[in-house]
């Protein structure tokens, strides 16, 4: 069974970090992500905005303090859980995601001046280290190879 969520998007307030009393760190934000739709008929883009619960724990709640404040655009990785509880005779649910990697996106002049950032550094949970490099180079396109020429002027003398 796989249970894996991918978000890429923007905090929309600043992170609520919390230390237990056992001394782990628990941090939630909200994060949006936007849909762009075109209607071709209509020749319009419209907009779909959906706002995530995300909680990250432990090392991931300690860099969420330190780095992202609202509009932080973050890179997140991790799994959907959903709870409920009863208050004074009412059923509550919600629907959040539990991150277990994040990368923090977004020009480095996006992140407070608390000390130096890596660009892009990728977080991992408790499982993980806290911090691990990205193994490989940030996706640069390849050229595309160009299609042969045909001659116009003789129809018979392919390229192959």
């Amino acid at each position: 069974m796989v249970n894996k969520v991918i978000l890429v998007g923007n905090v929309g307030l600043d992170p609520e970090v919390r230390t237990l009393e056992t001394g782990v760190k628990v941090a939630r934000i909200r994060l949006a992500t936007t849909e762009r739709i075109f209607n071709r008929q209509t020749n319009e883009t419209t907009e779909h905005t959906e706002w995530h619960a995300v909680t990250l724990w432990r090392g991931l709640a300690e860099v969420i303090d330190k780095y992202v404040r609202k509009g932080s655009q973050l890179y997140i990785e991790g799994s959907l859980r959903s709870r409920e509880w009863e208050r004074d005779g009412v059923k509550h649910y919600a629907t959040e995601i539990v991150a277990d990697e994040m990368k923090l996106l977004g020009r480095r002049t996006d992140q407070p001046q608390q000390g130096s950032v890596p660009p892009q550094p990728t977080y991992q949970s408790a499982q993980q280290p806290a911090y691990q490099q990205p193994a490989q180079p940030a996706y640069q396109p390849q050229p595309q190879p160009q299609a042969p020429v045909m001659p116009a002027d003789d129809p018979d003398d392919l390229p192959f």
